[in-house]
């Protein structure tokens, strides 16, 4: 029986949504008809903004399945940075270690494949939550004409961006990649036109076609509305055009349209450089960061403020579980490192290499008052050293960070291997952003698909990112000398289907049009431990 270990407290604060009922209650208190809402919408676009935040605050939540667990504390129950943490422990390139401390150890061994798990639900729930808001938002603009208010095509974008996004990231999860699988079952897809028939009948899994063919028509519906409108984000924790081109440009390149993955790839970083936003240098770089949403490359990301419920709880947040020199649940459970063997193949000639400490437990990059911290917590080899505090400072105990979703340099990483499987030069696209941006000394030799997925491997480490790109490029899971505990080395070869996530048992016992048998190409049978290898 695995036991957690749960770090006391401080006292929690609370935070407040304004309801998505206020979409529905027309200023005299009564009920708007669904042929009516468009034109308050219209005619008073601020309404909508409502539900629009609703969709992004609801992204960080203090414990947010705790009655859906039965009043059940789960100290890895932040919302959506919770899948983060769990796809990245699922990989073979995010080590830890499998003790009481670690609230990913379910995820470290493939248990959270068990359909009463409580990761299960919550990779559920927490999408299907945000998709359930998003489609509130939808149906207040969904009336067969685009609205012409600059507001209100922005806040009707918001919604359909972010349902793209949710179901993007379900289908992903849930399915193998969708080339060769596109009349496999995938997931249930519940939208604002069929959310009242759903409620009665239950909504059956969709084909991968089906749901992408969803997700493509509300990006593209999304981008439109963005291309008509010059209303401007209050910060990045919404879509702005560069972020719609840029899930566009995710999808797009799951799908091998590679001409189109490419141009969309070009587009987010044309409109993301007219907001300001650049890929950060090297020296921007060197010390740890990816902290704030404010930070040059960040195009998208989860803003946390210190009053949120998760600040105010000490440890029950991200970066607790995640970074190394702020307080929280990593300076118990020995934090995250990277395989090794994947950090030796990183140029010394690489700024990068100093987003972890050594073989010998140091980083020679940093200054000694990190390492100082290093030694005196007992880190080991090979320890993430990537993401700042909030305050800047070492120990910091307010862990108020910013979750970054999309930075503008993946954007140039999709760019260069789209294009190289479109026929065209990926390879030098790859090696003028790597020359200018991390390793002036960078040539790529080999394949530009597999260049680029290694330079993801690097650049996205840690903010859950690169399953996705292994279950794209069929990659298996391969932990053999990469520094796991010798219960977590596993060799799961591409297209296993413990690497699939299963329908979690509420689900199927709250909807009639699924069963058990919707589970049965998937399973829950954990993978053996094999022998490891130096």
């Amino acid at each position: 029986m695995k036991i957690r270990y749960i770090l006391s407290s401080v006292a929690l604060a609370s935070l407040s949504l304004t309801s998505c009922s206020d979409l529905d209650t027309a200023p005299e208190g009564n009920i708007i008809t669904s042929d009516k809402k468009g034109e308050i919408l219209e005619e008073m676009p601020e309404r909508g903004l409502a539900g629009v935040r609703a969709i992004f605050q609801g992204l960080s939540a203090y414990e947010p399945n705790y009655e859906a667990f039965g009043k059940i504390e789960r100290h890895n129950d932040i919302g959506y940075p919770s899948v983060l943490m769990f796809t990245d422990a699922n990989t073979e390139d995010v080590v830890s270690d499998p003790n009481g401390y670690n609230w990913n150890e379910n995820s470290l061994d493939y248990s959270d494949r068990t359909y009463t798990s409580y990761e299960s639900q919550m990779v559920w729930n927490d999408h299907y939550n945000a998709i359930y808001v998003a489609n509130t938002v939808i149906k207040g603009y969904n009336t067969g004409e685009d609205p012409t208010n600059e507001e209100a095509r922005f806040f009707y974008a918001q919604g359909l961006a972010a349902r793209a996004y949710f179901y993007f990231n379900l289908a992903q999860l849930y399915q193998f990649t969708y080339k060769d699988n596109e009349t496999k079952p995938c997931i249930p897809v519940v939208t604002d036109e069929n959310t009242a028939k759903s409620q009665v009948e239950g909504t059956p899994c969709s084909t991968v076609e089906e749901t992408y063919t969803q997700i493509k028509s509300d990006i593209d519906h999304a981008i439109t509305l963005l291309e008509g409108t010059s209303y401007e984000r209050e910060d990045k924790r919404y879509i702005s055009l560069a972020v719609a081109y840029g899930i566009r440009a995710r999808v797009n390149l799951v799908m091998q349209k590679w001409a189109d993955a490419a141009s969309d790839a070009q587009k987010a970083i044309d409109a993301a450089a007219a907001e300001g936003v650049t890929p950060a240098g090297i020296d921007d770089v060197k010390l740890p960061t990816f902290a704030k949403s404010t930070e040059k490359d960040w195009m998208w990301g989860i803003l946390v403020a210190e009053s949120d419920e998760v600040v105010q709880s000490g440890i029950v947040n991200w970066i607790s579980h995640c970074g190394t020199f702020n307080y929280g649940y990593g300076q118990y459970s020995k934090g995250r490192q990277i395989n090794k063997k994947l950090y030796n193949k990183i140029p010394a000639t690489d700024v990068r290499k100093g987003w972890w400490s050594g073989e010998d437990k140091l980083n020679h990059f940093l200054p000694d008052k990190y390492n100082t911290y290093l030694k005196a917590k007992g880190f080991p080899a090979y320890t993430n050293c990537k993401f700042g505090t909030y305050d800047g400072t070492i120990g910091c105990n307010t862990n108020a960070n910013d979750i970054v979703l999309m930075r503008v340099e993946e954007m140039y990483l999709i760019k260069a291997e789209a294009m190289a499987k479109a026929g065209q030069d990926g390879k030098t696209e790859l090696e003028n952003f790597v020359k200018t941006y991390r390793d002036p000394s960078y040539t790529c030799t080999g394949d530009v698909q597999e260049a680029v997925y290694f330079q993801k491997r690097i650049e996205l480490w840690g903010e859950g990112m690169i399953w996705y790109d292994a279950m794209r490029l069929n990659k298996g899971v391969d932990r053999r000398g990469g520094g796991f505990p010798a219960s977590a080395v596993f060799n799961i070869p591409a297209n296993s289907p413990i690497l699939l996530w299963r329908i979690p048992q509420t689900e199927i016992n709250a909807n009639i049009a699924l069963s058990d048998a919707d589970n049965d190409f998937r399973t829950e049978a954990a993978p053996k431990a094999v022998k490891d290898e130096e």
